[in-house]
């Protein structure tokens, strides 16, 4: 098994081929990079696991869809949802999850996913479970809530937006975690229960402030670990990512992890 995180794979399944020159005071025209990988379908905040040879794409939209390749060019084939309907947790845009990441742990499949909208911090982090990457899924609900919803008044939860969910195993110990957030004061890490992965005492969870970008501000989020002895690190964008109706954001705000 071996799981993809989010940041970063638009430029494996990116659908603009650069084939002309761009305006350099919106992003760089350098070719000093490779083109994009071509996956050939459009998706938002995607996660990809490979399990037996077979690529599983995850990605935000209704319900959370799957699609299975046998490479990350594809062809992607649709296979289904992770949820059969709308969301156990009861909040705004309940059917339309964003951010899933799937993992497997301990033989079975974890599908983190958060239910938010666009500028609130009542959002939530939920999972769903199955015991086959393309079986059925039992959404079981609220991991994290923020904004409202049971024990958002405590800390982190309190001053956080529970949303992009990521997981993180501790190479060195085994530990599992999960890091979240965006806007607001940043992003955190809490230790899971390694026999469930809910969240290791919730009421006092074990939490720690990874990052926070004081003024002037810009958004942190899609956050995942990594390690690499002797160091750990922690991926994560920064800047305008989204609504660009008003024009482009200028030279040093853009989008960027």
């Amino acid at each position: 098994m071996v799981p993809f995180t989010w940041l970063g794979l638009a430029l494996l399944l990116c659908l603009v081929p650069l084939t002309t020159s761009v305006d350099s005071n919106i992003v760089s025209d350098t070719e000093a990079y490779p083109l994009p990988n071509q996956g050939n379908i459009i998706t938002h905040d995607p996660s990809i696991i490979q399990v037996n040879g077979y690529y599983y794409l995850f990605m935000g939209g209704v319900h959370i869809p799957v699609h299975k390749a046998a490479n990350l060019d594809g062809p992607w084939e649709y296979i289904g949802t992770v949820l059969a309907g709308p969301s156990e947790i009861d909040k705004v845009n309940r059917t339309r999850p964003w951010a899933p990441m799937t993992i497997e742990w301990n033989n079975r499949f974890y599908c983190f996913y958060c239910i938010s909208d666009t500028g609130r911090r009542d959002s939530a982090i939920g999972v769903a479970t199955s015991d086959s990457i393309a079986g059925t899924w039992t959404d079981h609900g609220v991991l994290i809530n923020t904004g409202e919803g049971d024990l958002s008044h405590i800390y982190p939860y309190n001053v956080s937006n529970a949303i992009d969910p990521a997981f993180f195993a501790d190479p060195l110990t085994g530990t599992p975690y999960l890091q979240y957030g965006s806007f607001w004061d940043g992003i955190f890490q809490l230790r899971l229960d390694p026999t469930t992965l809910t969240i290791d005492h919730p009421a006092h969870p074990d939490s720690t402030h990874l990052i926070y970008v004081p003024e002037p501000r810009k958004p942190e989020e899609g956050s995942f670990m990594s390690y690499k002895a002797p160091y750990y690190y922690l991926w994560f964008s920064h800047g305008k990512c989204c609504q660009f109706s008003r024009g482009f954001p200028p030279m040093g705000a853009e989008y960027v992890g």
